[in-house]
């Protein structure tokens, strides 16, 4: 009997890359996102366009036929002006407070979370709240029911000891506008630490324990350099958003007192000096340092992707 050997069937050509087929495919891939990537690029792109625009202008809204073309005659204000320069000044000072505060806050709430105890899903619940209040209620909050002078909380507290009664908005202003700010963004930052705090290593840990390591040392040597890139993701991410924060400063002290922010002074060249052309040069500046900070804070949360697959 002799034995027929079947030759193995070749497999069918892979379609080239550039393949009409290929190029079909990928279209209809893409094609259901098109929609979404047009109104993002009419919502957010072209009206950035228009404002970069703007900023080459000497445009004042009450005089349209007086516009002119100043280049970067605008940028040079902005960066001149004492006003401008003070309102920079301020953002950078409210920033650095704010985020640094909250962190530590935030690490602390985190580390006390992070243990196990009766109502841990309440109390975890009530510290998360103050970020999901609507930025204009969260600062009317603080403005009305705890910094009135007349019936706030805080003096109502201080009138129990024989304390003072101030006027925190006019005594503190920028130390008001910080402690609204540190209250809701707290919250933000103990998420960010405390899915840190859970993703460690828990044999790693109690390895450390056994070779005799305190909580101060495993705090020290094993949860601060693995918290160090959730640090700078909360920092980064809290950084981009108070830097425009614009609802605390406009509802506590309508910018005045020295606590007018960079987005407080474009609202006030822009919706009272009516300087389109001046406006629009501080608002790219902002939107500018926003990018900057943003690339650094996607920079982070790329290289804690690939320690999680990494480690997976």
């Amino acid at each position: 009997m002799t034995a027929t050997t079947t030759a193995p069937t070749a497999a069918p050509p892979a379609s080239a890359p550039g393949a009409p087929g290929t190029r079909l495919r990928a279209w209809a891939t893409r094609a259901p996102l098109l929609p979404a990537l047009v109104f993002m690029v009419v919502v957010t792109q072209l009206p950035f366009v228009a404002t970069l625009v703007i900023s080459f202008f000497d445009w004042n809204a009450l005089y349209p036929d007086a516009r002119r073309f100043t280049g970067l005659d605008n940028y040079r204000q902005v960066l001149t002006d004492a006003d401008l320069r003070r309102s920079v000044g301020t953002t950078i000072l409210l920033t650095a407070t704010v985020v640094l505060v909250s962190l530590v806050l935030g690490l602390l709430l985190a580390l006390l979370l992070d243990r196990r105890f009766k109502g841990r899903g309440l109390v975890r619940t009530l510290l998360i709240a103050p970020f999901l209040v609507v930025p204009v209620a969260a600062a009317l909050l603080w403005k009305h029911v705890l910094y009135n002078p007349e019936y706030g909380l805080l003096n109502g507290l201080l009138s129990y000891v024989g304390g003072p009664q101030p006027d925190w908005i006019s005594t503190t202003p920028l130390l008001a506008v910080e402690a609204s700010l540190i209250w809701q963004w707290t919250p933000f930052m103990m998420l960010i630490l405390l899915a840190g705090l859970q993703s460690r290593d828990p044999q790693q840990i109690e390895a450390a324990r056994v070779d005799g390591a305190g909580d101060w040392q495993v705090f020290v040597h094993l949860t601060l350099p693995h918290l160090r890139r959730y640090l700078e993701l909360g920092a980064l991410l809290g950084s981009i958003h108070i830097v425009q924060n614009f609802d605390a400063v406009f509802t506590l002290t309508s910018g005045g007192l020295g606590t007018a922010n960079l987005p407080y002074t474009v609202y006030q060249s822009f919706y009272q000096a009516h300087e389109n052309g001046l406006a629009s040069a501080a608002g790219v500046l902002v939107v500018l340092g926003s990018i900057v900070i943003a690339t650094f804070a996607l920079r982070v949360v790329s290289s804690l992707f690939r320690e999680e697959v990494s480690r997976a």
